[in-house]
């Protein structure tokens, strides 16, 4: 099992989190960093803030995501197995915050 996983494991272990996956993104300064991208549990709420506490105590500082996207849904085939290609390209033009 790689960080990745790790990662996304550990982002479902929050209470508000259905479901989880980090992917990594182009970053200007450090050439790629992960990007969290959460589905919430219906009627739960979580703020990027209290999810970065709450993996804080379970992944490495340098692992924390600089930003955390929130879905409706992740893209998954017809097996269940997460489409990690199609997100990336549901991001390709995404810009971390400064």
């Amino acid at each position: 099992m790689d960080f990745i996983d790790r990662f996304g494991n550990a982002a479902v272990s929050h209470p508000a989190v259905a479901e989880a996956a980090v992917i990594g993104i182009a970053h200007p300064k450090w050439q790629e960093r992960p990007l969290l991208v959460i589905v919430l549990k219906p009627g739960k709420t979580a703020s990027k803030e209290e999810l970065l506490d709450c993996l804080q105590a379970q992944v490495a500082k340098w692992w924390l995501p600089d930003d955390i996207a929130f879905v409706d849904a992740l893209p998954h085939t017809a097996t269940g197995k997460l489409q990690k290609m199609k997100l990336r390209e549901q991001f390709r033009d995404f810009k971390f915050q400064s």
